[in-house]
Formats: C-alpha cells, sequence, structure tokens
C-alpha cells in the first residue's frame, strides 16, 4: 500500500507543480521530486522482493498503510522547513524586522 499511496501523491504534487510551470514560487517540484523517489525506491524494493521471495506484489494491510503515509508526511515536513527556510514571499523577513 505504501508504494500505491507514495505513488498516488506523487501524481498529484507533479500535476500541481506542472499547473503552475515554469513559475514554482512554493517550490512544489521539489516535493514532487521527494515522492518520486520514495515511489521509484518503493518499486525496486517490490520487484526485487518479489522476485526473491515470490507471494503478493502489493501488502495492502494497516502497517503498510501508516508506512506510506508516515513517508509523505515526513516529505512534507521537509518540504515546508525548505518552504520556511526559503520563504518565497518574504513574510519571515517582514516579521523579523519589526
Amino acid at each position: 500500500m505504501f508504494l500505491i499511496l507514495t505513488a498516488l501523491a506523487a501524481v498529484i504534487a507533479t500535476v500541481v507543480w506542472y499547473t503552475n510551470a515554469p513559475e514554482d514560487k512554493y517550490k512544489v517540484g521539489m516535493l514532487s521530486l521527494f515522492l518520486w523517489g520514495a515511489t521509484l525506491m518503493w518499486l525496486v524494493d517490490h520487484v526485487m522482493a518479489y522476485l526473491m521471495e515470490g507471494g503478493e506484489f502489493f501488502e495492502l494491510n494497516l502497517d503498510a498503510t501508516m508506512l506510506g503515509l508516515s513517508v509523505i508526511l515526513l516529505a512534507l515536513i521537509v518540504w515546508v522547513l525548505i518552504l520556511v527556510i526559503s520563504d518565497p514571499k518574504g513574510v519571515l523577513k517582514t516579521v523579523l524586522k519589526r
């Protein structure tokens, strides 16, 4: 389930980035790259496990769902931290000048 969730989040982030391209004020492209990297990692993990061990390709249980949501949440947290540090609207600069 974590592969499915991460891929879905990556597709959504990519669509949002592409509709706002070439202006990437909020660095959605970076979020998209984070999620595509995680999706690629999960895909390789699934393919290797399937080839070596067999069994189910997709894990559809609560643990796999929570892992997928945790990875998406971590990507969102890192993205927000990057946004706060880069301050695209200059809000922090205005607040800190007071």
